[in-house]
């Protein structure tokens, strides 16, 4: 094979496991199970209390429910192999359910917003005792959620959905209480819809941020950390390296960023040094500097591209 069509590839890819979030599949189940249960809880004692507050965060939960469920589902199918035409496989699921999940979280927070405005124009009388009860067992089952998912989070977007919508639901059980010992202590029903008002303010921001890294990902920009340009001076400095175009890097999916380039080389130092130790020192280059694994090399004699560009024409 010519030297314009040598590859070099480093096949560090997905962890063993599968993708960045299959390693928390356990901890997803048992975060959905606790929140399943706690949404029930909720639902019974908002009625019981007629708070709107804890109506509205067991509404959160069940959208959470649904929001953990497709992040396992996405799990799932992010894990088959690879084969025919999908040839990273099925990867790009986790995101698109990351996706899914911020819509769902808009959606919800819109929908509390609403509802607290018309309770400040329709008040309900709110029992702060059993409120304060119902939103304690939210908050500390919510808290075992928490620490389950606080390491994940950290190597996931998926895995980052669920944890950001389990601590938004911490946080309103953390309101719903707070809402109930005003009632308690001074009768000033105003707390239930703030509380609810504060619960809807707390998902809104943190949607849009998940949001945007999602987008990010789909719109195949730049994995985070990842200086193009520096990328670039970095395979300049190579001895022999003349020139770099169509360079490109991207994110399959948590943890799978990908990066390809054609890298023009000296014909004398092609000769001379060979394609697999260049090959080597290039991989070795983005190994040391940036935190992609997976790079595709093609190495071209200099006056290759002019070829390529009249092979196009």
């Amino acid at each position: 094979m010519g030297a314009g069509h040598d590859h070099g590839h480093t096949h560090g890819g997905p962890p063993p496991s599968g993708t960045a979030a299959a390693a928390y599949r356990g901890r997803l189940r048992i975060a959905l199970g606790i929140t399943l249960t706690v949404m029930v809880v909720e639902i019974v004692g908002g009625l019981l209390a007629d708070s709107l507050a804890l109506v509205a965060d067991a509404a959160h939960m069940a959208t959470d429910g649904l929001g953990l469920a497709m992040a396992l589902l996405a799990i799932h199918f992010a894990n088959r192999p690879a084969g025919g035409n999908r040839t990273y496989g099925y990867a790009r699921a986790e995101i698109l359910a990351a996706l899914a999940n911020c819509m769902l979280l808009l959606g919800v927070g819109g929908y509390i917003l609403f509802e607290a405005v018309a309770r400040f124009v329709e008040p309900a009388g709110t029992a702060g005792g059993t409120a304060v009860v119902f939103g304690l067992i939210g908050l500390v089952a919510n808290s075992v959620s928490l620490s389950l998912l606080m390491k994940g989070q950290q190597d996931s977007l998926n895995v980052r959905g669920a944890f950001l919508e389990v601590l938004s639901d911490a946080l309103g059980s953390a309101a719903v209480v707070v809402a109930g010992l005003v009632i308690m202590t001074t009768g000033w029903q105003a707390a239930d819809p703030i509380a609810s008002l504060v619960i809807g303010l707390m998902i809104v921001p943190r949607t849009v941020k998940l949001l945007r890294e999602t987008l990010n990902v789909l719109l195949e920009s730049a994995p985070k950390g990842v200086d193009m340009a520096e990328v670039r001076a970095h395979i300049l400095e190579l001895p022999g390296v003349e020139d770099v175009h169509d360079l490109h890097a991207w994110t399959i999916t948590s943890g799978m960023p990908v990066l390809s380039a054609h890298v023009v080389v000296s014909q004398e130092v092609l000769d001379s040094v060979g394609h697999e130790k260049l090959l080597h020192e290039l991989q070795g280059c983005l190994g040391d500097h940036f935190d992609v694994e997976h790079c595709t090399f093609q190495l071209e004699p200099g006056g290759h591209a002019e070829h390529e560009a009249k092979l196009c024409h």
